[in-house]
This record gives C-alpha cells, sequence and structure tokens, in this order.
C-alpha cells in the first residue's frame, strides 16, 4: 500500500540541506514554490517528521532532488536523532566568553545568511539578495500617535495654494537606524536603546531592516559584539501547532531559543553562558503577526525572558495599533517614510538588481528617467506614495513595463490598495485574525470610500478619533442585520477603526487620537470611487454636479483626474465641468475684454499650431508664461517656436522687467532689460502681422523707444532716477506699442482680484484639458467641441 506521508531519511536530511543552501532560499520562499501558506510542513521536512505524500515530493521537486532518494522509506523506522554539528564536542564552558561569542558566529553564519539574506519583493520571481537592495532607514525617537496636537495644528500644515506635503509623517528629528560609517549613531542604536520596539505602517521595512540588524551582527559590523537570533513570531506559532512545542503553561521562550541552536551544535549549557554575558541580540520579528490565541501568552513570556537576561539586546517590530500591551523597559521608536533621497537610492538598486539588466549602466538609466519623471509636479500624487517601501516596489515595477507611469493612475492607486488590503499578507503566508470579519473585501472598500468621501468633502485630512468611529458607526447600521445598540455600535467601530490601521495602515493616527489617511492619494482615489459607486444614473448625476461645483479648488484637481478615469463613460463630468469654468468669466467685463483679445490674436497669426493651444500661449504671455496648458494641446508648442510666437514671448518678457523697474528701480535689472531688448535677430525674422509695411513700422517704433532710455554710460544714479520720474510714461508708450503692432497686451494692467479669476480660469482649463488627456473614455466629437471653444469668450 502506497504511504500517505513520508518523511526525510538522516542522509535525505544532509544532502536536502545542502541543496537548500545551494539555493539561497529561506523557507518561507521554499513553501511559497511548493504552494504553501505557511513554512510548517517545510520546517517539518528538515526534522525529518512525516509529511503529507505529494508535498514531500512537490519539495523534492523544488530542490532538484529524487524524492526517493530522501524519503525513508522503512516503515518500521524511527524519526531521527537531531545531529549535532561536530563542533559541539570542541565547546566547553571557557572563561574567554569573547572566544565562545566567535565559535558560535562561525556556526550561525550561513543559517542566519539563509534565513535573513534575501529579500522577497512582489511582482518578482526570484529572490534578491539583501545586501543588493537595502536601503538605510530612518527612525522617530517619539512615535508619532503619542504627540499631544489638535487638529487644526496638522490641518494647518496645509496652506495655500494646496500643500500635499502637509499632510506626511511628522517633521521631527531622524537619524538613520543603522549607520556604520558613523559608529556613534549605531551605537546609541543598539547599546543606548538596548530593549526596542520598532513600530511601523504595514510595507513600511520592519522585517528588513531587522533582517539587516541580523546580517551586520553575525559579521560583526555593529559596535558591540553580539550573536543574533532571528525569530519569525508567526512561525513560532505555526510550529507550536505543530506539536513541536505546545503555548500553554509549560511553553518557554528559553526552551524554544535551546532547541533551535541545538540545531547547530549550541548545547544548553552555552546558551545560558552567552545569555548571562548579555551577548545575545534576540530578534522578534512581527508581533502583530501572532495569532489572537497565542498572544497573551506569548506576551508574557518575552517580558519574562528580557527581563531574566536583561543584559542582553532585544528588537521586536510590530505594526502600529497591533498591540496596546507595553513591555517594561522597552524604547518605542517609530519607522520613518522614505525621504527623497531614500526613495532614489533604492530606485538605482532595484532597476539594476531586480529587473536583471543585462548591465548596470541601463538599469542605472531607466533608474534616472524614474526619478526625473517621480520629480514632475504632476506626479506629486505618486511621489508621495513611494515613501512607503512596499508602494515605492509597486511603481519601480509598473514604471518598468513602459519606462512611465500609467494615465490612468486609478489603476495604479487600485494595485497600492490591493497590496494593502489582501496581497502583502497573502505573500507572506499570514492569515490574521478579522476583528472587522463580517465585513468583506467589498464592504471594506465601500466603508473606506464612505469615510474618504465624508472626510474629504468636509475639507477634513485628519480627525477626532470620535468622528472617525462615528462614520465607521454609520456605515455599519447600514448592513443587514446590524446591532444598533449605542454602546455595541460604539465598541464594533473603535474595533474596526483599530482593525484597519493595524491590518492595513491605511488609516494612521497623527497624533493621540488624531487620524488620517495615509496617504492624501488613497483619500483622494477612495473619494472618486464612492462617486463613481453612486446606485443609479440619478443619483451618479447629482454626485458630479457637486464635484463640479470644486473646480476651481485645487485640493479637488486628483478628485477630478481619478473619477474621469473611473467612470465608464466621462463625458457627463467633462460637459458639467466646461459649464462652470465658462460661468467663471460671465459677469466680468474685465476678463471678457482679456479673452476677446487673444482670440483675436490667436485669428490673425497663421501657425501650424492648434488654434486653442494659440490661445492658451497667449493666454499667460503677461502672466507667469506658463506654457503647460499650451503643450497639453499641442505638443509641438515644446518645440522650437515660430518667429511670431518668439518674438512675442521675449517682447512679454522684456514687458515684465518694465513693469518691475517702474515699482522699485534696480541696477541689475537695467542690465537685464538692455539684454532682453535685444530683437533684432528675431525681428528680421518674424514675418509680422499685416504685411511688410506694419513690421516696418513695428520695428521702428520699438527702436525709437530704445533710443528714449537713459544712457548708462551717465551713471547708475542718472539711469536709477530716470526710471523713477519718467519710467511709468515709457511703460505706457511701450505698452501701447505692442498692443497697436503685435495685438497683445490688452486689458493690462488687471487688478489683483482679476489677476486670482484669471489663474483660476486658467488652472479649471488645465485641469480640463487634463482629463481629455488621462486616456478616460469619452468621444472624438466631446474632444473637438471643447477645444473649439477652450479659452474664448461667447457672448
Amino acid at each position: 500500500m502506497v504511504k500517505r506521508s513520508l518523511r526525510a531519511s538522516t542522509v535525505g536530511i544532509e544532502q536536502a540541506k545542502k541543496a537548500f543552501q545551494r539555493k539561497g532560499w529561506t523557507q518561507e520562499y521554499l513553501a511559497s514554490e511548493v504552494g504553501l501558506e505557511t513554512r510548517q510542513s517545510v520546517w517539518k521536512f528538515f526534522k525529518g517528521q512525516p509529511i503529507e505524500r505529494h508535498i514531500f515530493i512537490d519539495i523534492c521537486l523544488c530542490l532538484d532532488l529524487d524524492w526517493q532518494e530522501i524519503a525513508d522509506l522503512n516503515l518500521n523506522s524511527a524519526p531521527p536523532a537531531q545531529k549535532i554539528a561536530p563542533i559541539v564536542q570542541n565547546l566547553t564552558v571557557v572563561s574567554d566568553v569573547d572566544a565562545l561569542v566567535e565559535q558560535v558566529r562561525s556556526l550561525l553564519d550561513s543559517p542566519i545568511l539563509a534565513q535573513c539574506g534575501t529579500l522577497r519583493l512582489l511582482d518578482i520571481a526570484q529572490p534578491i539578495p539583501l545586501d543588493e537592495i537595502y536601503v538605510n532607514v530612518n527612525i522617530l525617537e517619539q512615535l508619532s500617535s503619542q504627540q499631544w496636537l489638535e487638529v487644526s495644528d496638522l490641518q494647518s500644515a496645509t496652506v495655500t495654494p494646496f500643500d500635499r506635503l502637509g499632510l506626511t509623517q511628522s517633521s521631527q528629528k531622524r537619524f538613520l537606524a543603522l549607520d556604520t560609517s558613523n559608529l556613534a549613531d549605531s551605537q546609541r542604536i543598539i547599546a543606548t536603546y538596548p530593549k526596542l520596539m520598532v513600530m511601523g505602517k504595514p510595507g513600511a521595512g520592519k522585517t528588513t531592516f531587522l533582517q539587516k540588524v541580523a546580517l551586520q551582527c553575525i559579521r560583526g559590523e555593529l559596535p558591540l559584539a553580539r550573536i543574533p537570533i532571528f525569530i519569525q513570531l508567526r512561525n513560532l506559532a505555526e510550529e507550536a501547532i505543530g506539536n513541536t512545542i505546545t503555548i500553554g503553561d509549560d511553553f518557554s521562550l528559553l526552551d524554544y531559543i535551546n532547541q533551535k541552536l541545538s540545531d547547530f551544535g549550541i548545547s544548553v549549557q552555552h546558551v545560558e553562558t552567552l545569555l548571562k554575558h548579555g551577548k545575545l541580540l534576540i530578534l522578534l520579528d512581527g508581533l502583530d503577526e501572532v495569532r489572537a490565541d497565542y498572544i497573551d501568552t506569548l506576551l508574557k513570556q518575552i517580558t519574562k525572558f528580557s527581563e531574566t537576561y536583561y543584559q542582553n539586546s532585544f528588537i521586536i517590530t510590530c505594526r502600529f495599533a497591533a498591540q496596546p500591551y507595553r513591555f517594561p523597559g522597552f524604547t518605542y521608536v517609530e519607522l520613518a517614510d522614505f525621504d527623497q533621497t531614500q526613495i532614489e537610492a533604492f530606485a538605482k538598486k532595484w532597476f539594476i538588481t531586480a529587473t536583471s539588466k543585462p548591465n548596470e549602466e541601463d538599469g542605472l538609466n531607466l533608474a534616472t528617467q524614474f526619478i526625473d519623471k517621480l520629480k514632475l509636479p504632476e506626479n506629486q500624487p505618486i511621489r508621495e506614495l513611494a515613501k512607503t517601501p512596499i508602494l515605492l516596489n509597486l511603481t519601480v515595477s509598473v514604471f518598468q513595463a513602459k519606462a512611465d507611469f500609467p494615465k490612468k493612475r486609478s489603476k495604479l492607486y487600485e494595485a497600492g490598495l490591493d497590496i494593502l488590503l489582501v496581497r502583502w499578507d497573502e505573500a507572506r503566508g499570514i492569515q490574521r485574525d478579522e476583528i472587522y470579519r463580517n465585513l468583506s473585501l467589498p464592504h471594506k472598500m465601500k466603508l473606506l470610500s464612505h469615510i474618504a468621501a465624508t472626510t474629504f468633502e468636509e475639507g477634513n485630512y485628519f480627525f477626532e478619533q470620535t468622528e472617525i468611529e462615528q462614520h465607521i458607526a454609520d456605515y455599519l447600521t447600514t448592513l443587514p442585520g446590524a446591532n444598533t445598540d449605542p454602546e455595541t455600535l460604539r465598541l464594533n467601530s473603535e474595533a474596526v477603526l483599530k482593525a484597519i490601521e493595524a491590518q492595513h495602515g491605511l488609516l494612521v493616527e497623527r497624533a493621540l487620537g488624531v487620524y488620517s489617511f495615509s496617504h492624501l492619494t488613497f483619500q483622494e482615489y477612495l473619494t472618486a470611487r464612492n462617486i463613481v459607486a453612486s446606485p443609479d444614473t440619478a443619483t451618479l448625476m447629482e454626485a458630479l454636479q457637486r464635484l463640479s461645483t470644486h473646480i476651481r479648488e485645487p485640493q479637488w484637481r486628483e478628485v477630478f483626474l481619478l473619477t474621469a478615469g473611473l467612470l465608464r463613460n466621462a463625458e457627463p463630468l467633462l460637459k458639467l465641468m466646461k459649464q462652470q469654468i465658462d460661468s467663471l468669466i460671465a459677469e466680468n467685463c474685465h476678463l471678457q475684454e482679456f479673452l476677446t483679445g487673444i482670440s483675436q490674436k490667436g485669428y490673425l497669426l497663421q501657425t501650424s499650431y492648434k488654434p486653442a493651444a494659440v490661445r492658451a500661449f497667449y493666454f499667460t504671455l503677461f502672466l507667469d508664461r506658463d506654457l503647460g496648458l499650451a503643450v497639453a494641446l499641442d505638443q509641438n508648442l515644446a518645440r522650437d517656436l515660430t518667429p511670431e510666437l518668439a518674438l512675442d514671448l521675449e517682447l512679454a518678457r522684456a514687458f515684465s522687467l518694465v513693469q518691475s523697474l517702474t515699482r522699485n528701480p534696480d541696477i541689475q535689472q537695467i542690465l537685464a532689460l538692455g539684454f532682453a531688448l535685444n530683437l533684432e535677430k528675431l525681428l528680421e525674422r518674424e514675418s509680422g502681422l499685416g504685411g511688410e509695411q506694419k513690421r516696418s513700422l513695428f520695428s521702428q517704433s520699438f527702436q525709437q523707444l530704445k533710443q528714449q532710455l537713459p544712457d548708462l554710460g551717465k551713471g547708475r544714479d542718472y539711469s536709477l532716477q530716470w526710471w523713477k520720474t519718467d519710467g511709468q510714461v515709457w511703460a505706457a508708450q511701450f505698452r501701447s506699442m505692442l498692443v497697436e503692432y503685435r495685438q497683445i497686451g490688452q486689458g493690462l494692467p488687471l487688478t489683483a482680484l482679476e489677476l486670482e479669476g484669471l489663474k483660476q480660469y486658467y488652472q479649471a482649463n488645465k485641469l480640463l484639458v487634463d482629463c481629455l488627456n488621462s486616456d478616460c473614455r469619452y468621444s472624438s466629437a466631446m474632444r473637438t467641441d471643447i477645444e473649439t471653444t477652450l479659452l474664448k469668450y461667447e457672448s
């Protein structure tokens, strides 16, 4: 009869271990290759314990082994005895503890490298050597959630114009977590804080940081001589479930460590010696990943162990809000978000290492493109996501495919949410205890969208805990069979909030009792998703109408773009946006005159550019000369300008200098104006408006005006005084000349209120065109209609 389970023989275990070391894998990675959710069966395989036959065979295949050579096929054979490494015979209790440390380090060097030396990145088929991808992280010495700040203190960080950077992590002082180039900092972390609890958001790099600590410790790169013991706490629980140990009254963390080290020939006596002399660095990873059934006993054991062997160093990692328990004597620190330097360092390493580029130069070139595009103003929301390492990994993966970010940003943000809500835990085989288990994934998305839309509509990017719990309670009451008892609702809402923070990290406690979304980008995306998810056409149109009223508010820009991309048909939204834009100038005669002037100018020109792009060019000519809208309408404007447009651009720049000189004469600006008015070459190339005669008249008028300027040879004081007394008259003549011969400068000067109105009108049109260019769905006729009337006043 075929045996239903198999176990490895003593010889087979040795062959399997050698094959495993050659692969350079971790047990977690091997488990994922076999298709297992946990590494329990892999652990049993290497212990010689029976496991299911098909799993045994699959493990052997992954290790390139013949399963029949590895299996113990003797039905009556007993489980193999634990093999002790020969060096144990040479280890005795010695007075020279340092010698013992070196001997044990040599024993654990290969196991620590196998356990901590590689990193498994999402969407990368093979594990990556940690040293090739690791970027040193920063630490905050005070937890953000323990700051005594009010909502108003945090909200005031957002200024006008809208500043996304004010919504990110605390600006408190940061320092490098591990800096071997500066031993003072490393000494401060490991020696001054021998007991550390490292807190962080999901995907912030906690496990990776702990792996790097283990590697540096085993190599002797840390300032204190220690032996690292790296324990993934969820694996400890899994092995307990496998009946290796029983978590109960008889469970001891010391016994667990002794059992682990005995596999490498390190006796209980030597472990006790090392512990009493404070030579171990105990690294406990993922306290938040331990099942609720085991957490209380485990917490007690960690506390007891750390107090008994206080001479040793301890580092524990945990997600925010996962465990309210406080370990006595531990210093709590927070893993900081990546800054721009760290983002760039990771990108360079990733494109060289993870993309399997044929040479380093190709990887660096792609990294440079990524960094340059990430810095563009329109990519600021993506730059915000990249501050979290796991989401930075997503952005570089997405960028790799086309050397660009997707036009439809919603796909990128949806993938980011998918990682935090589902994939990040699944990839590591973690099955969490669902505090809000009755909420399916669609319900979680609806809840988060409800919270995002409600708070964003109110202009709140930070909110009190009681406020967010009320939003959760409001949603929970809409679910079938909901318990509406006020006290039950309050407790359930608090539990759901803590679960969202601990399991997904989408809501973060920024200060004591004050929350926000982990990234403003997610709040914007979920707000757009809430709009699009309206249950019927009438409700959707009402939501789109409300959205269109925010056309002048810069903080709504990303919501407009995301909503347009999520809609099956974006035409209703585009029409409403155009109506709102046109209403901005409906009752302002001066602004209407301004638009009429640029329309007339565009009509007189004979160019190959789109008429709307030409109007956009002249719209900002005397404002800030921002060509963003013009280029968005016609890419040809990003190249060489025609002589007509080039001349007008230089004249506008000169006029700006003139206006500045009339307000505050300055010798440097006087010299700059002299260079700016040197336009003879452009005048020769430009064909002019209205023919040769008009061009000649403009040239003569221009030269006559230049001759009226003060002679710099008469000295600085003379020139400055001339601009104070005669500058206004000269400036008026200059403007009259531009209006008469070049048909530019009409409607100037503008009041501060009119100038602000024009800027809002321009930005609203820029947003509308960006929506058109964002790969949203609409007809070609819709685009033609919009461009025909863009930046035009029609009475």
